[in-house]
């Protein structure tokens, strides 16, 4: 298993979106957020459905997906928030121990 992760949600605003960014931050659960429009095609509600959003990637350690993916959940506005870890296979040095260090300072 990766010790790292990049951890994906969306939202459907981009002020909750770079608030929800800067809170996992400021609780030390990710080093970094990238936040970014998208639009999305999903099926919600018995049809397919589109939208704009606004995605958030965090890096972060492994050992912190639990809590992070919690406190997306809790600070989250949608009924069922996007929370998807995928492996870092492969990264910089310094840029992993610089995530290391960002999140094990809290």
């Amino acid at each position: 298993m990766s010790d790292f992760l990049v951890v994906t949600t969306t939202h459907d605003d981009e002020t909750k979106a770079r608030e929800l960014a800067a809170k996992v931050i400021g609780a030390r659960l990710a080093a970094c957020a990238q936040v970014y429009p998208i639009r999305s095609v999903y099926w919600w509600e018995g049809e397919v459905q589109s939208g704009e959003e606004w995605r958030i990637d965090f890096k972060t350690r492994a050992e912190l997906a639990e809590p992070l993916g919690t406190c997306i959940a809790e600070q989250h506005s949608y009924d069922v928030p996007e929370v998807v870890a995928v492996p870092v296979v492969t990264g910089a040095e310094s840029c992993l121990n610089w995530i290391t260090a960002e999140t094990s300072a809290g």
